[in-house]
């Protein structure tokens, strides 16, 4: 069949029309990949080709309120391998093996893998700089050192459940690490270059380094100097009581501020796989919980005063030694009793009865709301995991019982926490505030503050008048009643002791006891609220006598290191049989022997050097107070060599 040129021509029209439009499409979606998406398809490609090497940030400084460092990092490199730029893998892997202690066939099937980076683990990871090195120095293809830190905390074991611990990627797992781990951890930073398909290193190319970002450095309201003393009295009292464990935490009661927090049995961070988990995973001031006892004591005697429920110079109280309510028989811990006695003799000799008959004049809801306000039965939302609520009766339970036994911290289940918080509101003037061990935020490069944690009220529990009330009732307690032992001279110090029978599988105890003493200073103005609470102690089981001279031994320590100063002016200590009265040096100088043999009675012994008979030196110096009975050394002179001496 013949094709007329017509048809040829239009044939051919056509496709040129065609070649024409695909041509222009073609120009048209080169121009548009070039100009309008080249920059875009340019960086995938470039993300393709492109290989990171990490360098892990600093996790930020934990250090005390004072600056000294608590935790911080050191640098550890971990080893790193790029698969496809080992050129010989056996004799790479048998030299890793050697520097890392590591088997060669392991380390030979970690840097054949198909991937692109791989690390070198368990034994490259976080190795000593000396290692690093050795390793640098072998300069094996494909092998990396990537700079990496680990953490280090150089005080062992000090304040290590609240500091926590860091696991092996540099993550919080426990604390304070755990707790405020997204500000501390930081922002990774790397080294990155461009390889081809086969993980070669571009020509041409070059290395970019993206710097890291360095946690936050955190401040706490821990002292150095109060955690160090509590901690050595909970190291001595462990070996002297045999105790199950102990508890102690420090606060200023003025604004919830923990100023120290300790357990033992403790660990070190550093060392936490050598010990039981529940050591490490059960912060004990915050997560334990038990009856009370008498230290709870202060919570009915902060409701009573406000209620106006009593008088304690002037309303008295007949302790028989036992109490019948609801058909239970509640006995005073003194048998017999203690007779008719004011109820601030109630309060000296934590009486029990006595604080049944103030629960009784409140009646189970108004005690049952200042309970509550004083924070129990809930969390304090202290910034520390493992917080437990504690336990209290729900108030369709509460009969006349219940009520008693709640009146004198029994029955109840608290945290030391929660107590400590508590009382720490009856005696500041009656607020309640949010306890909290994070202080200050602080940029690691510039040192300026970058956020401050301020102090949190809760709620007002009582009257400023309420608390003055007890806290002269609490120091009473301690001048003449059950906490003698934590009487300091020339300190002002209250508290309060505690005793409680352990629960058992449901039942209490007949020999296994929680003694506790909570003990603050000064007394007319606290600065600081210690609690301790010693858990089945070997022996004698009472709180005034096992806890009180602990918390004695703190306050005694704490008080001139916080530069708190010692004075005169206190109430006179009540001495029993067999106890050592505390008196005052007297000015000798300038008397006479005979004068001074006159006037000494039976308080002091005397030494004396030098010839004459007039004093004119002594130690100790006057107006130090000193146990009866000590010795004090005399320098004696004559007349005319005093006047040469002066």
């Amino acid at each position: 069949m013949k094709v007329s040129n017509a048809t040829i021509r239009r044939r051919l029209f056509i496709a040129l029309l065609v070649a024409v439009l695909a041509f222009t499409m073609l120009a048209g979606r080169l121009g548009y990949v070039q100009l309008w998406t080249g920059e875009e398809l340019a960086a995938k490609a470039e993300n393709s080709w492109r290989r990171e090497i990490p360098f892990s940030a600093k996790r930020g400084e934990i250090r005390d309120r004072n600056g000294i460092e608590l935790a911080y990092n050191i640098s550890s490199p971990t080893i790193m391998a790029i698969p496809a730029q080992i050129k010989d893998a056996p004799s790479t892997a048998a030299q890793l093996a050697g520097v890392l202690g590591m088997p060669a066939d392991k380390v030979l099937a970690t840097i054949k893998k198909r991937q692109l980076i791989v690390r070198i683990q368990p034994g490259g990871r976080k190795i000593t700089t000396d290692k690093a090195k050795q390793i640098r120095d072998l300069n094996l293809p494909g092998i990396v050192v990537a700079e990496d830190n680990k953490r280090y905390y150089p005080l062992g074991s000090f304040a290590s459940h609240v500091l926590g611990f860091t696991g092996i990627d540099n993550q919080g797992l426990t604390g304070i690490e755990a707790k405020y781990n997204d500000m501390l951890v930081g922002i990774n930073g790397n080294i990155s270059y461009l390889a081809d398909a086969k993980g070669r290193l571009m020509p041409g190319s070059s290395d970019t380094y993206l710097k890291p970002k360095d946690g936050l450095n955190l401040e706490l309201t821990i002292d150095k100097g109060v955690q160090m003393i509590m901690e050595r009295e909970l190291d001595q009292a462990m070996v002297k009581l045999q105790a199950d464990n102990i508890i102690a935490i420090a606060m200023d009661p003025n604004n919830g501020e923990i100023l120290g927090m300790a357990s033992r049995p403790t660990y070190e961070p550093d060392k936490y796989r050598e010990v039981d988990s529940q050591i490490y995973n059960r912060n004990l001031p915050i997560w334990m919980t038990y009856e009370p006892g008498s230290t709870f004591k202060i919570i009915t005697l902060s409701a009573a005063l406000e209620e106006g429920k009593v008088d304690l110079k002037h309303d008295h109280f007949f302790d028989p030694g036992a109490v019948e309510i609801g058909g239970a028989r509640l006995r005073c811990w003194k048998k017999g009793g203690h007779g008719s006695q004011t109820f601030l003799e109630v309060v000296q000799n934590s009486c029990n009865p006595g604080f049944v008959a103030l629960g009784n004049r409140l009646g189970k809801d108004k005690l049952f709301e200042y309970i509550k306000g004083f924070g129990f039965g809930k969390k304090t939302g202290i910034d520390l995991g493992g917080e437990e609520n504690g336990i209290m009766f729900k108030m369709s339970q509460v009969g006349p019982v219940e009520l008693a036994t709640t009146a004198f911290g029994q029955g109840v289940s608290v945290t030391p926490i929660q107590q400590i918080t508590a009382v720490s509101a009856a005696i500041n003037g009656g607020t309640l505030y949010k306890p909290h061990v994070a202080k200050a935020w602080i940029n690691p490069d510039t040192g300026e503050v970058v956020d401050e944690v301020e102090p949190e009220v809760v709620r007002k529990v009582i009257s400023e008048r309420t608390s003055q009330q007890v806290r002269e009732a609490l120091e009473m307690v301690v001048a003449k009643g059950t906490g003698r032992n934590a009487f300091i001279d020339g300190y002002r110090v209250g508290g309060k002791t505690g005793t409680a029978q352990k629960v058992i599988n449901g039942r209490y105890s007949p020999n296994e006891h929680i003694v506790s003493f909570i003990g603050f200073a000064p007394a007319d103005d606290p600065k600081i609220v210690v609690y301790l609470a010693v858990d089945n102690p070997q022996g004698i089981q009472f709180g005034g006598v096992v806890a009180a001279p602990i918390v004695h031994n703190i306050l005694a320590d704490a008080l001139p290191y916080m530069g708190i100063p010692p004075r005169q002016k206190q109430i006179e200590r009540d001495y029993k049989y067999g106890e050592t009265r505390i008196v005052t040096v007297p000015n000798l100088i300038g008397k006479t022997v005979s004068d001074i043999y006159e006037d000494l009675n039976m308080n002091f012994n005397l030494t004396s050097a030098g010839s004459g008979d007039t004093v004119i030196r002594q130690a100790p110096a006057a107006g130090s107070r000193v146990e009866r009975g000590s010795t004090i050394r005399i320098y004696l002179a004559k007349d005319d060599d005093e006047t040469h001496n002066h």
